[in-house]
């Protein structure tokens, strides 16, 4: 399933010429356009899902499994000081492109992007902390 308007339906499809360093009958995996550091690669499946919440959970599981080999593969060849691994799920949450992808980025000690990959930590009290609590636990 492809939605003709997606532009990653197209990248994923081949119909956009990228810079592919794996491919496979599920995923296509391209560096990024705009990198966040060098060897920034985004992983994105063929079919076409808005966010993880549309994917079926074995679709899921092979995307992770995708990014630690991918991960391990680019630290060992980039030989990367870090690795970020990232997904946005939502416009609140970062995501622009509204097909589901993985961001996977190579961290460097010097790569200037400390402050720009973390967010801000709250300071929660034990009322709101406990509030939540019983609202997620199962």
């Amino acid at each position: 399933m492809r939605d003709e308007n997606c532009i990653f339906c197209k990248i994923s499809g081949g119909e956009i010429p990228s810079k592919t360093i794996y491919e496979d009958d599920e995923f296509r995996v391209i560096l990024d356009i705009s990198p966040a550091t060098k060897g920034h690669a985004l992983i994105i499946p063929k079919d076409h899902y808005a966010n993880i919440y549309e994917m079926p959970e074995e679709t899921v599981g092979h995307v992770m499994i995708l990014a630690k080999k991918l991960a391990t593969h680019m630290t060992k060849v980039l030989k990367c000081d870090g690795f970020n691994i990232m997904q946005n799920n939502g416009e609140a949450a970062g995501q622009t492109v509204f097909h589901f992808h993985m961001h996977l980025i190579p961290r460097y000690e010097q790569d200037g992007n400390g402050d720009k990959l973390c967010w801000n930590h709250l300071q929660l009290s034990e009322e709101e902390l406990n509030e939540i609590y019983e609202k997620l636990k199962q």
